[in-house]
């Protein structure tokens, strides 16, 4: 599945020109795009910082999202790890129609096809354990993640029984075992949505790879934690996987609607026309067949 067109070409000129009108002690230094992604634009500015802008009309509202809650989840997950809560925001132009946003430059490389280790797994169970607090009431809701299972079955199906992804037919029955489970009953809690390795930086050392930065928050929302327990098979080896399952302390069902959110995703990213992010779905994907659970007990109604 290729990038989304862009419906706004954003380069330096129009992030200087937009910086000149309504922030103009930061408009003359160094400017440089840094990531043409699915949904946004990234520039860096100078040294510490960098701008963040929709390329789509589809993606305007995530960036409202960021700007409005991002900046008490920053300070709720301080003690772990940094997001990138912005520090300054934009307002719609005549040559621009969205908001944006001007946010800390974080450190480190994105983990992407790097297979994250136990002291990674540590790191993202400790950052959920802050993160995964009831949402207030007006949080946002995200129609198609952190959601009951049985509500994205249709689309879920349809791209395992039409797309070219491998071992279908074994994710398709996890997919059902897994959407058939009870689904969350607590309160809707924050989440982050799309933890996916792509959205963690990393920086290593002589030690492994240490968490560095959790970022794309455009899919935060309130709703089911299991989503964000799916990064155990697109980020984490066997080893981290147990470690961070048992630092949650995360129970079958909830384990098992993990794996169905793991399925979800990943049979997301075998679609991608991007190298890197086709192989850690299918990572994800053997990771997810091949074993079972990882504590004493049983994922109940898995394969």
């Amino acid at each position: 599945m290729p990038t989304p067109a862009a419906e706004v070409h954003v380069d330096v000129s129009l992030v200087r020109d937009l910086l000149r009108a309504q922030h103009p002690d930061l408009a003359d230094l160094p400017l440089e795009v840094v990531a043409n992604g699915w949904d946004n634009v990234l520039v860096r500015l100078g040294d510490d910082l960098a701008v963040r802008l929709p390329r789509r009309d589809a993606a305007a509202r995530l960036v409202e999202h960021e700007q409005r809650w991002l900046p008490a989840i920053a300070r709720r997950v301080a003690p772990v790890v940094p997001v990138p809560a912005p520090v300054r925001t934009g307002v719609a132009t005549a040559r621009y129609p969205w908001s944006w946003s001007v946010v800390p430059w974080l450190p480190g490389v994105v983990a992407g096809e790097r297979v994250g280790g136990p002291r990674v797994a540590s790191a993202l169970a400790a950052f959920l354990g802050l993160l995964h607090v009831p949402a207030p009431a007006d949080a946002p809701v995200n129609p198609v993640r952190a959601v009951p299972l049985a509500s994205r079955s249709e689309a879920v199906l349809h791209r395992l029984a039409t797309a070219d992804v491998p071992r279908s037919g074994e994710l398709a029955t996890v997919w059902r075992a897994a959407a058939a489970l009870p689904a969350h009953s607590g309160p809707p809690v924050w989440v982050h949505g799309d933890l996916h390795p792509f959205n963690l930086l990393v920086e290593p050392d002589a030690d492994g790879d240490r968490l560095a930065a959790v970022i794309d928050f455009g899919d935060v929302t309130a709703g089911d934690p299991a989503v964000d327990l799916a990064t155990a098979w697109l980020t984490l080896d066997r080893e981290a996987r147990c470690g961070f399952r048992t630092a949650l302390a995360v129970d079958d069902v909830a384990w098992g609607r993990a794996r169905g959110w793991a399925v979800a995703i990943a049979s997301a990213l075998q679609q991608s026309s991007d190298a890197a992010s086709r192989a850690v779905g299918r990572r994800a994907i053997d990771a997810l067949l091949d074993e079972r659970g990882l504590l004493p007990g049983t994922d109940p109604g898995l394969p």
